[in-house]
C-alpha cells in the first residue's frame, strides 16, 4: 500500500466556531504560526448560525411588539392587530448570518489561516483525516498542537416520534410562526425562545420538571421569572413528568402543522409546534477520540485543565465540548488565552482563563443577568454569619405610564450578595428593563473584587435602574 501524503502545520483547529476562530487567529495573526481550521458546517459555530445572533436578532423582533404595546400607553395612535411579515424578517436575519459567515473567512483568510470544509477524525495520535464536504476525497494532517473546539449539539430525547419537533437548531428555520407551541425544557434557551414567541402572541406552553423553570440561578430569579411568565399568560405545566409519544396529525408550516403530545400520564396536547429544550451534548462522535486516548466525562465532554490542556501531550479543548461556562465569550476568552499560552513570547507560558466571575445574561422577557455565586452557593461556601444580603424589588420608570395591574407584570428586581466583614460583593443578579447592558459594567467591578462600600461611594446616575445597584442600604 502507497504511504498516505500528510500535511503538516503547527496548529490545527477542529472546528471554526467561536472558541476555534479566537485561539486560530490568536496564534496566526499575532504569532505567525502555519495554522489551519476545520469546520464541518457554516463558519462561525453556533454562536453565529443558530445560536447567540439570530437569537438576540429574535428578541429584538419580539422586543418591537412589546414597545409597540407601550406605545399605546404613551399616547401614540397604534392601531391593533398590526400585521407581522416574519417571513420578511427571517430572510433580512437569514442575510446577516450570511454575512457573517463571510467575514469570519475573510478575517481567517487575511491571517494566513487554510481552511477546508469537511469532517475531520483521528487515525494516528497527532494525525487527523479529513473528509471534504465537497466530495473530493479525505487528506491528512497532522500537527504539534491540535486543538478540539467543535462545540455540542441540542439534545432531542428518547420519545416515540421525538423527530416531529425541533431544537433550538430549528427554530432558526421556522418560515411561519404557529398558533400555538411547546416548550419542553427549564434552562436559559427554553425561556428565551419561549418568551419571544409568547412576545409576539404565540399561545406558549412550558412542560419543566419543577416548580420554576432556570434552576441554576439564584432563587430570586428562579421565582419571579416564573412567575412573571405566568402572569403574561404562558401556560406553565409544572412537576411534569414528560411525553411518551408525539404523533403528526399533519404536517406544514405553521399554524398547518398540527402535533399531539401524549404524556406519561395520559394527558394529551395539540400544538402547532414543539421545541425540545432539554439540554446539549459535546460534538464529539465522529472524531475517533479514542486513537489518541483521550479522557471524557460520562456525558461525552472532554475533560481538560486549567491550560485547557487534555489528558493527551499536544491535544487541547476549549468551549461547549469540554461542558465549562458554555458561553461564546467564554470560549473566545479561552482560546485566545490558548493561543498565547502555545505561541506567544515567554512571558504568557502560563496564560489561563479564570472561569470564575464570568458574568453573563439571558435574554428572556425581561432580560436576566447575573454574576458570581447565589444566594444559596454564597451561604454554603462563606457561612449564614459572613453572608449579608441587600435586594430591592421595584418598577421601572418607563412603566409609570402603564396600568397598575400591567406594571405587576413587569418588576425590575437587585441582589447583592456579600462576604466577610469587608463586605465584599460576591454575587449579583439583576432582571428587569435593559439589564443586558447594565451587567457588563458591574461585571469588571466585580472582578476587580469590588466591596459594598465601593458600590456605595459611587455616584448615582439618575434617574436609571442601574442607580439602585449603589444605593441599596446606603446612609
Amino acid at each position: 500500500m502507497a504511504p498516505v501524503d500528510t500535511k503538516t502545520y503547527d496548529y490545527i483547529v477542529i472546528g471554526g466556531g467561536s472558541g476555534g476562530s479566537g485561539s486560530a487567529r490568536r496564534a496566526a495573526g499575532w504569532y505567525g504560526a502555519k495554522t489551519l481550521i476545520v469546520e464541518s458546517g457554516r463558519s462561525g459555530g453556533t454562536c453565529v448560525n443558530v445560536g447567540c445572533v439570530p437569537k438576540k436578532m429574535t428578541w429584538n423582533f419580539a422586543s418591537i411588539n412589546e414597545n409597540i404595546h407601550a406605545g399605546r400607553h404613551y399616547g401614540y395612535d397604534i392601531p391593533e392587530n398590526i400585521g407581522v411579515d416574519y417571513g420578511h424578517f427571517k430572510r433580512v436575519r437569514d442575510a446577516t448570518i450570511k454575512r457573517l459567515n463571510g467575514a469570519y473567512e475573510n478575517n481567517w483568510a487575511r491571517e494566513g489561516i487554510d481552511l477546508v470544509h469537511g469532517h475531520a477524525r483521528f487515525v494516528e495520535p497527532k494525525v487527523i483525516e479529513i473528509t471534504a464536504a465537497d466530495g473530493s476525497g479525505k487528506t491528512r494532517y497532522t500537527a504539534k498542537h491540535i486543538l478540539l473546539a467543535v462545540g455540542g449539539r441540542p439534545i432531542v430525547p428518547q420519545v416515540k416520534g421525538a423527530e416531529h419537533g425541533i431544537t433550538s437548531d430549528g427554530f432558526f428555520e421556522i418560515e411561519e410562526l404557529p398558533k400555538k407551541w411547546a416548550v419542553v425544557g427549564a434552562g436559559y434557551i427554553a425561556v428565551e425562545l419561549a418568551g419571544m414567541l409568547a412576545a409576539v402572541g404565540v399561545e406558549t406552553h412550558m412542560f419543566i420538571r419543577g416548580e420554576t423553570f432556570l434552576r441554576k440561578f439564584d432563587p430570586m430569579i428562579q421565582e419571579t421569572m416564573t412567575e412573571r411568565y405566568e402572569a403574561v399568560g404562558v401556560k406553565i405545566h409544572k412537576l411534569h413528568k414528560g411525553f411518551s409519544e408525539v404523533q403528526l396529525l399533519k404536517d406544514g408550516k405553521g399554524s398547518n402543522k398540527l402535533l399531539k403530545l401524549i404524556g406519561v400520564d395520559g394527558e394529551e396536547h395539540e400544538v402547532n409546534e414543539l421545541l425540545w429544550a432539554v439540554g446539549r451534548a459535546p460534538e464529539v462522535e465522529d472524531l475517533d477520540l479514542n486513537v489518541p486516548g483521550i479522557k471524557q466525562t460520562h456525558s461525552g465532554h472532554v475533560i481538560v485543565d486549567q491550560f485547557q490542556n487534555t489528558n493527551v501531550d499536544g491535544i487541547y479543548a476549549l468551549g461547549d465540548v469540554t461542558g465549562q461556562a458554555e458561553l461564546t465569550p467564554v470560549a473566545i476568552a479561552a482560546g485566545r488565552q490558548l493561543g498565547s499560552r502555545l505561541f506567544g513570547p515567554p512571558e504568557l507560558k502560563s496564560s489561563k482563563l479564570s472561569y470564575e466571575n464570568i458574568p453573563t445574561v439571558v435574554f428572556s422577557h425581561p432580560e436576566v443577568g447575573t454574576v458570581g455565586l447565589t444566594e444559596p452557593q454564597a451561604r454554603q461556601q462563606f457561612g449564614d454569619d459572613n453572608i449579608k444580603v441587600y435586594k430591592t424589588r421595584f418598577t421601572a420608570m418607563f412603566y409609570d405610564v402603564f396600568p397598575a395591574e400591567e406594571k405587576k407584570q413587569n418588576p425590575t428586581q437587585m441582589k447583592i450578595i456579600c462576604a466577610g466583614p469587608e463586605e465584599k460583593v460576591v454575587g449579583l443578579h439583576i432582571l428587569g428593563l435593559g439589564v443586558g447592558e447594565m451587567l457588563q459594567g458591574f461585571g469588571v467591578a466585580i472582578k476587580m473584587g469590588a466591596t459594598k462600600q465601593d458600590f456605595d461611594s459611587c455616584v448615582a446616575i439618575h434617574p436609571t435602574s442601574a442607580e439602585e445597584l449603589v444605593c441599596l442600604g446606603s446612609v
